[in-house]
C-alpha cells in the first residue's frame, strides 16, 4: 500500500484522524480544521468565497445570495491539492453551507493532474452515524486493520456516553431546552442536538432528532418557552456567540421567556463542539449534561465550553 497522505476538507473529519491516531499521516486541512491545535501547521486546501467576518444577519445574506445564484460558498484550492498528490481526500454531503460538498471535491480533483485520491463522503445525522463514520475512515485508510482501530475509538466513546446515560438516568424530571443555533435569522440545532439533549437529560423543542436545523420565530419561541435556552450558533466561539447574540437580548420577546427570567441561559463554544458531528460530540453530551445537571456530572467544561449568560455578559464587559 502507498503511503498515507490524507486531505481532511471537514473539522470533523480531522477529529477523526487524530481520534484514529493517524495525524502523522495527514498532508492537508480546510480552512476550518483546527483542532487538535497542531493541524493549523497543514496547508489549507479551501476558503470560503464570502466575506465571513461581520454580523450574523449579514454573514446569512451573503451565503443566501450566493446559494441563490447557484455558486459555490467555498473554493477548493487546486493548485494546493497538485502539489500535496493526496490518496484520501475526506469531505461531506451534510451541508452546502457547512463545508465544500463532494460534488465540488469531485469537479476539483478531476481538474488536477497527476491526482487521484480516493475520496470519502461523510453524512452524520446522529451519533450512531459518528461511529459509522469512524469505521468507514478507518476501513478506507488502513484496510481490514482498520476494524480493529475503529473498534477500540467506538468503545472509548460509547463508553462516555453510558457513563453519562447513567449519571442522568436518576433525574426525576427533564427541563425542556431549546438550543439556538444562528441568532438571526433564528435558527433550532437540529441533527444530532435534540439526540443529545435528550442523552443528557432534557427534552428538547423545536426541532426533530436527525432532521436539519429548522428556521424558527420568535412567536414559536415564545409559545415553546422552554426552561432552558442553550446559545451554540454555527462557527463561534463563546465571546463571538454572545456578541452575535445581541438581537436575541435585545428583542422585546426575550425578557417573555421563562428560561430568561429563571437566568437559564448558558452560551457554547458551538464551532469546537455542538456544531462538529465528530467524535467531540461526546464532549458536547458531556457539556449538555453539565448545564442541564451540575449536581450530577463533574465539573469539566465550565468556562471552556460553556458559562451562563449572566456571567458571559460580566467578563465580556468587564474585557
Amino acid at each position: 500500500m502507498l503511503p498515507l497522505k490524507i486531505v481532511s476538507l471537514l473539522p470533523s473529519a480531522t477529529e477523526i484522524i487524530h481520534t484514529l491516531g493517524l495525524s502523522e499521516y495527514q498532508v492537508g486541512r480546510s480552512h476550518e480544521c483546527d483542532f487538535p491545535a497542531e493541524v493549523t501547521a497543514l496547508p489549507t486546501c479551501t476558503a470560503p468565497k464570502f466575506n465571513p467576518q461581520g454580523t450574523s444577519r449579514e454573514i446569512h445574506d451573503r451565503v443566501t445570495e450566493l446559494l441563490q445564484s447557484a455558486l459555490s460558498v467555498y473554493q477548493i484550492k487546486t493548485d494546493v491539492l497538485e502539489a500535496l498528490q493526496p490518496t484520501h481526500i475526506l469531505t461531506q454531503a451534510q451541508c452546502e453551507v457547512c463545508a465544500v460538498s463532494l460534488p465540488e471535491v469531485e469537479a476539483a480533483v478531476a481538474s488536477v493532474t497527476g491526482v487521484h485520491p480516493q475520496i470519502l463522503s461523510l453524512q452524520p445525522n446522529l451519533l450512531q452515524d459518528v461511529w459509522s463514520d469512524i469505521r468507514q475512515v478507518a476501513i478506507a485508510l488502513l484496510g481490514d486493520a482498520g476494524n480493529a482501530r475503529a473498534d477500540a475509538a467506538i468503545a472509548a466513546l460509547q463508553a462516555r456516553v453510558s457513563d453519562c446515560q447513567e449519571r442522568v438516568s436518576t433525574v426525576s424530571r427533564r427541563p425542556t431546552v431549546v438550543c439556538i443555533e444562528w441568532p438571526e435569522p433564528l435558527m433550532s440545532a437540529g441533527n444530532w442536538v435534540p439526540e443529545l439533549v435528550s442523552l443528557a437529560g432534557g427534552f428538547p423543542l423545536l426541532a426533530q432528532v436527525g432532521q436539519h436545523s429548522p428556521w424558527i420565530n420568535w412567536n414559536d419561541l415564545v409559545k415553546a418557552d422552554p426552561e432552558v435556552i442553550i446559545l451554540m450558533p454555527c462557527g463561534y466561539d463563546m465571546i463571538t456567540s454572545l456578541q452575535e447574540s445581541q438581537p436575541l437580548l435585545q428583542h422585546p420577546y426575550w425578557s417573555l421567556l421563562r428560561a430568561v427570567k429563571t437566568e437559564r441561559v448558558y452560551v457554547t463554544d458551538g464551532n469546537q463542539y455542538f456544531n462538529r458531528p465528530g467524535p467531540r460530540l461526546v464532549d458536547s453530551l458531556e457539556i449538555l449534561a453539565e448545564i442541564l445537571h451540575p449536581e450530577l456530572m463533574p465539573s469539566r467544561y465550565e468556562g471552556q465550553g460553556w458559562r451562563s449568560l449572566q456571567d458571559a455578559l460580566i467578563t465580556l464587559s468587564v474585557t
